[in-house]
């Protein structure tokens, strides 16, 4: 399979040698300043890119039949018009807040958990969220979408908060410390216990591993999908 990377940051150079070990060619790699290049000669694309340039990434794979998986957050402002462009053309899309085989076990988790702690009152929700200090954005995607897990499950919350605290709130806190891949931890705390879940990611490897599977997976694919249709959970 021909694969082409936009961006080629920490995550890109993963990515490629990963799917390199699992057989695949790298035909494609573009980094934020490149403008000019032809994703045509991939049968998919993966993009970790940057937020200001990953919806002119993915515009472009839909727009010229090239499946394409996005992991790259922060620019979600614009994903109803990346999925409205993808059904007028028939493209094949698939965007993650975290590609890791164990974060997405973790999402399912965490939903079922809110759903059986909605009705225990006592019980206030906080999340904690550690990255790498070159994250640009806070909270990270993964977080968000733990949250809106819980908001989904859980009747007792309608939004989420970066550092603060409300009623039907759920605050997050985000730290970023040097070579910390990404950790997450849900706690649910009352007057006499704490109830807690929590992934630790030990290196970029499960990320990078999940988004080629997630590539294998698409090609031949039309529509909009999720890593619950890759990994057929949820």
């Amino acid at each position: 399979m021909n694969i082409a990377l936009l961006g080629y940051g920490r995550m890109g150079k993963t990515i490629e040698q990963i799917a390199i070990k699992r057989g695949h060619n790298i035909v494609l790699t573009v980094d934020k300043d490149d403008k000019d290049y032809d994703i045509t000669k991939a049968d998919v694309a993966i993009d970790f890119s940057i937020p200001d340039v990953a919806f002119n990434n993915i515009s472009n794979c839909i727009n010229n039949n090239v499946p394409v998986i996005s992991g790259t957050t922060g620019w979600l402002n614009k994903y109803n018009d990346a999925v409205n462009l993808c059904k007028e053309r028939d493209g094949a899309f698939i965007y993650a807040s975290n590609y890791s085989l164990g974060v997405n076990i973790f999402f399912e988790l965490n939903k079922t958990l809110a759903k059986m702690m909605s009705v225990l009152k006592q019980y206030n929700v906080t999340m904690e969220e550690i990255h790498h200090t070159q994250k640009l954005d806070a909270p990270s995607g993964t977080a968000i979408t733990l949250a809106e897990g819980i908001i989904e499950k859980h009747d007792g919350f309608d939004h989420w908060k970066l550092d603060e605290d409300g009623e039907n709130t759920i605050p997050i806190t985000a730290k970023r410390i040097e070579n910390v891949p990404g950790t997450h931890t849900v706690n649910y705390e009352s007057e006499v216990d704490t109830i807690s879940i929590e992934h630790v990611a030990h290196n970029r490897q499960g990320f990078a591993l999940g988004a080629v599977i997630a590539a294998e997976w698409i090609v031949g694919k039309t529509g909009i999908f999720t890593m619950n249709d890759v990994l057929n959970i949820g």
